[in-house]
């Protein structure tokens, strides 16, 4: 059925399939803090819930929320400075909720152009008017919200760290937005929890952004190492995300399991805050970047390339239109207690 369309795209060179990659240094995957192997966290979280239920069983308005739900959200909402929150399936499945169920008919939505395709996919389900404006452009964001005084509502969409950039939002475009009493900043913080600011919160708390009318999406599954995600904003956001959106009420609830990994993860990065801080810093000064992610464009065969470098030991993401205009190397420069040495990162860069 699908025959002639998959055929095409393997003559694009677009064609993707799911691999297990073993024994190889991992430089490609979002685990930026090496959570997802800290034993400390595992055996925290088994011992917390040991003999309880491990599945959530249930939506979150059935009965599937509970203790250890209410546990995560308040910490989340108190090292975060934000009223209200809620723990969600996934980061794509915030970002539908949100523009999906916020904006109307009479709104306006206003997406930097490089805003993760899991924001694409919720404002296409919203009837609002939708924008977007050129990467991290503070002029062009002006001139695209010149006539926002006519619309009911405005959201505007930014990351904190751009995926597949590895670029920071621009604190200009966040101290602008903050000033506008109409707009809504929804704020993808995904790539950049656990890597900038004092507390390794994100851009909110490196550039100490008010969080009066502004929504902060985190991921639980990148520096976190555990599964799902969470939006925090004021009480009545939050209400009426609870009521209205579709992502949080038809899904089934966080695992009680990677709910409580994701808290002893915080518990992790606040107790070892200062020796996270130095080995990210090492490894942004070599690299000459501000986040954990380096881009290297490659206009040769990037997936012959990616088998040679797999070869020598290394596992790098190749990604390749249409996630990208043209093809790169992107690589996370994570940090791990057994592998992925600052000196492993100095071979590949070198390679």
């Amino acid at each position: 059925m699908y025959k002639k369309e998959i055929e095409i795209l393997k003559k694009k060179n677009r064609f993707r399939q799911r691999k297990i990659y073993e024994n190889l240094i991992d430089f490609a995957s979002n685990d930026y803090l090496g959570m997802a192997s800290n034993q400390e966290v595992l055996e925290k979280t088994y011992n917390m819930i040991k003999g309880d239920e491990y599945g959530a069983k249930a939506s979150l308005l059935v009965n599937g929320y509970n203790a250890y739900h209410q546990m995560l959200e308040e910490y989340l909402c108190e090292i975060n400075n934000y009223p209200a929150g809620i723990v969600v399936g996934s980061g794509f499945l915030a970002n539908m909720s949100i523009f999906e169920a916020l904006a109307r008919k009479g709104d306006l939505i206003v997406l930097d152009e490089e805003y993760h395709a899991s924001g694409r996919v919720g404002v296409s389900l919203s009837q609002a008017e939708v924008r977007y404006f050129k990467h991290n452009d503070l002029e062009d964001l002006i001139y695209k919200l010149q006539d926002s005084i006519h619309f009911n509502r405005v959201f505007v969409g930014v990351e904190g760290i751009y995926s597949m950039n590895g670029d920071l939002v621009k604190e200009e475009i966040l101290q602008y937005l903050a000033v506008k009493k109409k707009v809504i900043t929804v704020i993808d913080e995904a790539h950049s929890v656990g890597v900038v600011g004092d507390n390794l919160m994100g851009v909110v708390d490196l550039y100490k952004i008010p969080t009066v009318n502004t929504i902060k999406i985190g991921t639980l599954g990148k520096a976190l190492g555990s599964y799902g995600a969470y939006i925090l904003a004021n009480k009545e956001i939050i209400s009426f995300l609870e009521n209205r959106a579709k992502g949080i009420i038809y899904t089934t609830a966080l695992s009680n399991f990677d709910t409580m990994y994701a808290y002893f993860a915080l518990k992790n990065i606040k107790e070892n805050l200062s020796e996270y801080k130095k080995e990210i810093k090492k490894r942004q000064q070599l690299l000459g970047i501000d986040s954990l992610i380096w881009i290297k464009e490659y206009k040769d065969d990037i997936l012959l390339k990616n088998e040679e470098l797999q070869k020598k030991g290394f596992l790098v993401g190749a990604i390749r239109p249409p996630t990208v205009k043209s093809p790169i190397f992107r690589i996370t420069a994570r940090i791990s207690e057994n592998v992925d040495k600052l000196e492993e990162l100095k071979r590949l860069i070198d390679g």
